[in-house]
């Protein structure tokens, strides 16, 4: 494939499964490769591991809980005091449903429902934080990793404190992205930075799908190779605000499309992460 030289990546959830594999793939391309994971230790290892098997040092490790708004924040100022660009930005990491008929509702250390913090919230204020040094790498690439399993969004119980499922929680939160991927589609039109989605492969052997489902239906290699797709193939260079299902361009679930329901969704999170627009880090 063609190289990655000169490109640096953030990939977020890099220290297992799909967002591990992608960043050893590339960091074999020769891109300089941003880590992610909560993990310290674990960061450490999976860095040593891929450069030790890439013969590349172009590897940095970031750690952060992104249950935590405070933490993004403080990642984001790091990220931005080591570089003064970022070719794509990979929106990975998240939690699963938990557990099959888990009904006891979890919240982030903010307060919020904790997937609908760590899957969307989090990367919504990450991707803003490092808006300057993606459009100054322009033509960019921004990729909001979400999943087929969509739930529409109650504006009146959007924490689920009324009728909690966490596979709904999951659901709901992965079209949250969906909706970001749009809106920010739009606002960036012209920048020279493309913004999508996917769902990179059904039931993949993660641990996170073992947790839930208790067996699999498609390999980690299938979700990496349709995020490598999206994420820099030439083909997919040209489209923006779309959402893919693997390789192919797809409908999300209906309320993706409805742009009053993306308005209220955009003014509440805003609120939440307590950004004016674009001003994000001061």
């Amino acid at each position: 494939m063609e190289s990655l030289s000169g490109k640096t990546v953030l990939i977020t959830g890099s220290t297992d499964g799909l967002g591990k594999l992608t960043a050893r793939r590339f960091a074999a391309r020769g891109a300089f490769v941003l880590l992610h994971g909560r993990d310290a230790s674990k960061g450490k290892t999976v860095l040593d591991e891929i450069s030790k098997e890439t013969g590349d040092g172009n590897l940095e490790y970031y750690n952060a809980d992104l249950s935590s708004l405070d933490e993004v924040r403080s990642i984001a100022k790091s990220i931005l005091s080591r570089h003064e660009k970022l070719d794509i930005l990979i929106n990975n990491a998240g939690l699963g449903g938990g557990p099959r008929g888990n009904a006891t509702r979890e919240v982030s250390g903010d307060g919020y429902e904790l997937r609908f913090a760590v899957n969307y919230l989090s990367h919504f204020l990450l991707t803003y934080a490092l808006l300057p040094i993606i459009k100054a790498a322009a033509p960019s690439r921004i990729i909001n990793v979400s999943s087929i399993g969509q739930h529409p969004l109650d504006f009146n119980d959007l924490m689920l404190e009324k009728n909690y499922d966490s596979f709904r929680a999951y659901r709901q939160s992965k079209l949250a992205q969906v909706m970001f991927t749009i809106d920010l589609a739009n606002e960036l039109s012209g920048t020279g930075v493309v913004v999508n989605c996917l769902h990179p492969a059904t039931l993949m052997n993660t641990n996170m799908v073992h947790e839930f489902f208790g067996s699999t239906m498609s390999t980690v290699e299938n979700g990496a190779d349709a995020l490598e797709y999206v994420a820099t193939s030439a083909e997919a260079a040209g489209i923006t605000g779309a959402y893919f299902n693997q390789k192919r361009q797809s409908k999300a679930n209906g309320q993706a499309y409805d742009t009053v329901a993306r308005r209220k969704l955009r003014e509440i999170t805003l609120r939440l992460t307590k950004l004016d627009g674009p001003k994000v880090i001061q």
